[in-house]
């Protein structure tokens, strides 16, 4: 295969237009078909079952995608940018009010440079575009712009994020002292916003018709309206994590199992399919499935941190909140339980680590006061920089403060002396989903099929999340806590 096949064959390939059925004074310019047909250069080969198929670069579908005739003709594309047709500098300034000559001159001015230097023109961004709905249209021009000038992977050139999830180099150090994987492993995860959005209940007042996005060129028959109902699938199918996991303490499945005189896994696997084990996601208002203790560390998570905090005011704390809320149940979920009155209150207990009296702290059963940057021996990391900070104690902690590590190890001692008589080695059980990087990732690469709708067999690591026992001594909490485990030499900080 060559970056194009421009000369060879081609393909009819349609593309969305998705400005296409939009009503708003920006799109009335726009009125072209909601689908565009377009030539794109391809290749006929003999795959090894020994029928043909077509296949064509990803740099031709991105030609043919921005509206770029290619030398091929056809309906839908443009030979000149000034021309309206969908994709053209042209067509955008109509959208964005970005005037057309200064795309076209950007456009010009970073090629020609990448050509001249062979690769190194670079893009630095920063956060601020990530704040927006479309940040992933700007990504996506950032990105295609590298890609077609050839600076991808060239020293000097490229993509350089400033924040955000890219400066990872020092997370090898930390994941052991944050997820103790030194004695135990996996970790039990779970992404925020899908647990702020489940349950602080703000999906009972979505609104959002997802439909209204799904591209023209797919059929909407099989696809859900509501967002939790892609949460809830993508958690039972082994693609995000969960948490609550199941609606079951994870401590008792390994004993039902061994009464059952069943492996863990396998039990956990039955009973999802006979229906008696489900995942917490699907019915966010029943009691066994609420987060009843919440620690917080230095984040104003009920302030300024939290995407819609009186939702979280409400629902989660059940305190005095604003009701600038929309009627809920305008919208209702397929895959979740749907129960009119909605539970308030669902934590039990807050308690937050902070050196500032947040609104989080005001809001809070306990808050353990501790040392600001001045006051204690640190090092610190942020995700602005791939840097390690040391921190040099100036002063002594204020009153009752105390550094984050102490704080922990006074709750990881006084919790392993409660545990006895209560707890001792236990077996948890941890869902894990698929991981990046690993053969599960494509465990069904193609045609997708969900397991709850009897579609497929539930097979862990490939049709839905592993399910795994971990073995758990909780009056060695505060031993494990002040020491490096044996898991490190075993298997490596990988």
């Amino acid at each position: 295969m060559a970056i194009s096949l421009k000369g060879e064959d081609s393909a009819t390939v349609a593309f969305a237009h998705f400005a296409a059925k939009s009503d708003g004074e920006f799109w009335k310019q726009c009125e072209q078909d909601e689908v565009l047909h377009r030539q794109v250069p391809c290749r006929r080969i003999k795959l090894a079952d020994g029928t043909q198929v077509q296949v064509a670069s990803v740099f031709d579908l991105t030609l043919a995608n921005y509206g770029v005739d290619n030398g091929i003709g056809g309906e839908h594309v443009a030979a000149d940018y000034h021309e309206l047709v969908a994709g053209t500098p042209a067509w955008q300034e109509q959208l964005t009010g970005v005037a057309a000559d200064k795309v076209i001159r950007v456009a010009r001015e970073f090629s020609e440079t990448a050509h001249k230097t062979k690769g190194k023109s670079m893009v630095i961004l920063g956060a601020g575009i990530n704040h927006w709905y479309h940040m992933d249209m700007a990504y996506r021009g950032i990105i295609n712009m590298l890609m077609m000038c050839g600076c991808i992977g060239q020293s000097g050139g490229g993509w350089s994020h400033y924040v955000g999830q890219e400066k990872l180099r020092p997370q090898t150090g930390w994941i052991p002292l944050a997820f103790a994987t030194d004695w135990h492993r996996p970790p039990r995860h779970m992404n925020s916003t899908s647990f702020f959005y489940n349950h602080s209940s703000q999906w009972r007042h979505e609104k959002f018709d997802l439909h209204d996005i799904i591209s023209p060129v797919a059929s909407t028959k099989d696809m859900p309206k509501h967002m939790l109902d892609y949460n809830i699938k993508a958690e039972r199918m082994g693609w995000l994590p969960s948490a609550p996991q199941l609606n079951r303490n994870p401590l008792r499945l390994a004993a039902e199992a061994e009464t059952a005189g069943m492996d863990v896994k396998d039990y956990v696997v039955k009973s999802l399919k006979d229906g008696s084990l489900r995942f917490a996601a699907e019915s966010p208002d029943d009691p066994a499935n609420f987060p009843r203790n919440l620690f917080i560390w230095r984040s104003n998570l009920f302030g300024s941190s939290g995407k819609g905090a009186e939702y979280m005011l409400k629902y989660l704390l059940g305190s005095k909140n604003a009701a600038v809320m929309n009627e809920d149940g305008t919208m209702k979920p397929t895959e979740a339980d749907w129960v009119d009155k909605a539970a308030t209150g669902k934590l039990d207990l807050v308690t937050t680590l902070d050196f500032r009296m947040s609104t989080t702290c005001v809001y809070s059963d306990i808050v353990l006061p501790t040392a600001s940057w001045y006051e204690k021996e640190d090092i610190n990391t942020s995700d602005m920089h791939p840097f390690i900070h040391p921190f040099s104690q100036a002063v002594n902690p204020c009153w009752e403060a105390k550094s984050d590590w102490d704080i922990y190890k006074g709750i990881a001692k006084t919790f392993s002396a409660l545990s006895e008589g209560h707890l001792g080695e236990e077996t948890d059980v941890v869902t894990l989903p698929m991981q990046h990087d690993s053969p599960a990732e494509m465990a069904q690469p193609f045609d997708v099929k969900d397991w709850k709708k009897g579609e497929c067999d539930l097979i862990p690591g490939k049709t839905a999340p592993l399910f795994i026992p971990v073995k758990r001594n909780y009056p060695d909490t505060y031993k494990k806590y002040t020491s490096l485990g044996p898991l490190l030499d075993k298997l490596g900080n990988g």
